[in-house]
């Protein structure tokens, strides 16, 4: 049984080590909100939101969540009894509309305090299997194609096992050809275009056939199945949904339509762990390799995605990279690092498998508010 006493949540602001571009447009700052969740005993685990500072990747922001989660969300679970973490989302998500963002915040922490509670690695208690996870990068769109080449021969050299190039009109086909040149003809490439292109564009897109990538991400709209499945039958290239998929259901919908071959699963995009775990247990099961992807989280939303990622079905490298690959410093002890086997060690110890630095945390927070 798990009963919040209190959920205090924070605003920190955490710079890039390098401005981070995508299609959709440029970060050099992560505003993060950070929760803190407290139960009767003094048990505490944190999470965090994944809301951007704009609503360029999904209709939620860190200003839009923390309404959602000081006003409607936290009050529902701070005080209450919850019998298992996996009962957390119903009585978040009931009739309450989207923010799922902010809804897998509380959900998430939620698995964290019950680890905690019991000891246990938040790996084990979703029913992981892995001890290490392959580690893939995600590289910004670059200033030319020679940029792009260099900086995917550095991430190769360092270990990574999957580079993931972000691509917009105008920066794709040369940029990846130039890219695949230099990595050679079996390195493993992707490419994301983030939604920046149409169904008019498949002919275009069909050029990237030639380059042997691993797939190609989410590049029709966010909440489009029919079109990608109509541009899936065009391209030898998997289709990997990242947007589109929001819940359990539209990752049946995309089997049903036959919309993507591969998905990138992020808890805080499907609303946290328990629908997660659901689609990927429904993938696998449908013969769909998942993958963890990343949205430029400290290291305490990293500690979530290297658990999720230790799940079975998880085949593909995630976009689970070092702390070092985006914080000159992160806001957790030990920070998240990579093997010389370009694996990352999934902790075993009690809850996240890492501590909190407070202190930084502290100094870095610029708005705070706690439910109790």
């Amino acid at each position: 049984m798990i009963e919040i006493a209190s959920i205090t949540l924070r605003e920190i602001r955490l710079p890039l080590k390098e401005p981070f571009r995508i299609s959709s447009g440029l970060t050099t700052e992560r505003r993060i909100a950070l929760l803190e969740l407290r139960d009767g005993s003094g048990a505490v685990s944190w999470s965090e939101c994944v809301a951007g500072e704009l609503p360029n990747y999904s209709p939620e922001t860190i200003d839009t969540a923390w309404l959602a989660i000081t006003e409607w969300l936290a009050p529902r679970v701070v005080g209450k009894s919850i019998a298992a973490p996996g009962d957390a989302f119903p009585i978040l998500d009931e009739d309450i509309r989207g923010h799922m963002m902010a809804k897998a915040a509380i959900e998430m922490g939620i698995w964290g305090l019950e680890a905690v509670q019991l000891g246990m690695s938040l790996s084990k208690l979703i029913g992981g299997t892995r001890r290490e996870i392959d580690v893939g990068i995600s590289l910004g769109i670059q200033a030319d194609p020679d940029a792009l080449a260099s900086r995917v021969t550095k991430a190769l050299d360092e270990g990574y096992r999957k580079v993931k190039i972000k691509i917009m009109p105008g920066a794709d086909i040369t940029y990846v050809r130039a890219a695949r040149q230099a990595a050679g003809p079996h390195a493993p490439l992707m490419a994301d275009a983030n939604n920046a292109y149409t169904l008019e564009d498949a002919e275009h897109l069909a050029q990237l056939d030639e380059l042997n990538l691993m797939m190609i991400e989410q590049p029709l709209a966010h909440d489009d199945l029919v079109r990608h499945a109509e541009l899936q039958k065009l391209l030898q290239t998997p289709l990997c949904l990242d947007e589109s998929i929001t819940s359990l259901d539209r990752a049946r919908d995309m089997v049903t339509l036959g919309s993507g071959r591969i998905v990138n699963i992020k808890p805080g995009r499907v609303g946290g762990l328990a629908s997660s775990i659901a689609i990927h247990s429904f993938c696998e099961s449908n013969g769909i390799p998942v993958w963890c992807g990343g949205m430029l989280e400290s290291g305490i939303g990293r500690a979530y995605n290297v658990a999720l990622a230790s799940l079975s079905n998880f085949v593909k490298p995630g976009d689970v990279s070092p702390s070092s690959r985006y914080w000159a410093k992160d806001i957790v002890t030990p920070e998240w690092k990579m093997t010389d086997r370009g694996t990352m060690v999934v902790p075993d110890g009690a809850g996240l498998g890492v501590d909190i630095d407070r202190d930084r945390i502290e100094d870095l927070t610029v708005r705070e508010a706690t439910i109790s």
